[in-house]
């Protein structure tokens, strides 16, 4: 089975217009049996989007017709490729009630979903870590380091596995290493390999899925995927269920660096 779970749509405010029927019909014809759309949530209630087009997440009003063209589009499909209805979801710190409420909502119309840290609070303010490498470098002057960033990132994302989200709480983690993102623009070299370790072997004591991103290949200033391969293999150990998503906001993104990543577990 080829299955690309973490796929962006013509619904995501910062993506494409490419639209959906472009996506299936290209991993058809490269032989992949599943796919997941996993669009951006809308943000919490009370939450106001730190990104300078405020364009994170979908808004509410999008949220149940992008469910439904789903709905349509797999009937249509049915008999050549799985196609699932998915989120990714946002974990915020501060706004888990209201995460949580939005869950309980949406979470039976889902098949399947993504729980993502992309924004992190230092001293009641929040940012979105992985809009641009100037943000970022920002967001280090301001908190410290770039080490306390890193540390302050897999604090939340530890904070998002054992948070309680409800029953329809995704159980797969994504990204876990998005902070990476920046690497190359920083130019330091950051020691965190316990604290990666440290977040797989709770993925692994909760039962949560990792999603396997190939995306960071494609940035300039990663050049690795999310997280980097030797954590793949890791994963794979600790018996962690592995799910590849190619982050895809654009059809010529789509499965992208699948056969780089997956040959090489």
């Amino acid at each position: 089975m080829k299955r690309d779970a973490h796929i962006h749509s013509p619904f995501c405010p910062h993506g494409t217009t490419d639209d959906f029927e472009k996506y299936i019909k290209k991993s058809i014809n490269l032989g992949f049996t599943d796919i997941t759309f996993t669009e951006h949530a809308p943000l919490p209630n009370g939450f106001t989007d730190p990104t300078p087009m405020q364009d994170s997440g979908m808004v509410i009003e999008n949220l149940y017709p992008y469910i439904e063209k789903l709905k349509e589009l797999k009937k249509q499909y049915a008999s050549k490729i799985r196609i699932r209805i998915g989120l990714e979801v946002d974990f915020i710190t501060g706004y888990e009630r209201q995460t949580r409420d939005f869950l309980n909502d949406i979470g039976p119309q889902l098949d399947d979903a993504i729980l993502s840290v992309h924004f992190l609070k230092h001293n009641n303010t929040y940012t979105c870590i992985d809009y641009s490498s100037e943000k970022f470098l920002e967001f280090a002057e301001a908190v410290g380091t770039v080490k306390a960033v890193y540390s302050l990132y897999y604090e939340t994302v530890k904070e998002s596995i054992s948070s309680d989200l409800g029953p329809y709480k995704p159980k797969r983690i994504g990204h876990p290493t998005l902070v990476h993102k920046f690497q190359l623009a920083h130019q330091q070299k950051i020691d965190d390999h316990k604290q990666i370790e440290e977040i797989l072997q709770l993925m692994a004591l909760n039962d949560y899925a990792l999603d396997v991103n190939g995306a960071g290949l494609s940035k300039k200033d990663c050049k690795e995927p999310y997280p980097p391969l030797q954590y793949v293999k890791l994963a794979e150990a600790l018996q962690i269920p592995l799910v590849f998503g190619s982050d895809a906001h654009q059809v010529t993104d789509l499965h992208q660096h699948y056969d780089k990543i997956f040959p090489l577990r």
